[in-house]
């Protein structure tokens, strides 16, 4: 069946339309959110406000963190029922 059949997106939801390339970007815009977090961070001054921490982009396979997700989520995981992390599925796939 494809990725994106009926059949598919009747067992597993929107998470069909994430295949690994858009769970790599969705990796980078956080990394790159979080990095100019604490660029700005460094380089305010003293007497500023702290900034508040970047929401990570919402990920069609789990509700809350993406590295606590658990079987539960409709996605096959680790036998240990955790999701792949982003490196684990960058070497896969590479």
């Amino acid at each position: 069946m494809p990725r994106d059949s009926a059949v598919n997106r009747d067992l597993h939801g929107e998470a069909v339309e994430w295949d690994a390339s858009t769970h790599l970007l969705a990796a980078l815009v956080d990394h790159s959110a979080v990095a100019n977090w604490m660029t700005a961070t460094i380089n305010s001054g003293e007497d500023a406000d702290p900034l508040d921490y970047p929401e990570p982009v919402p990920r069609p396979d789990s509700p809350g963190s993406h590295e606590n997700a658990t079987a539960d989520s409709g996605v096959e995981g680790t036998p240990d029922g955790r999701l792949p992390s982003v490196g684990q599925l960058s070497s896969f796939f590479s």
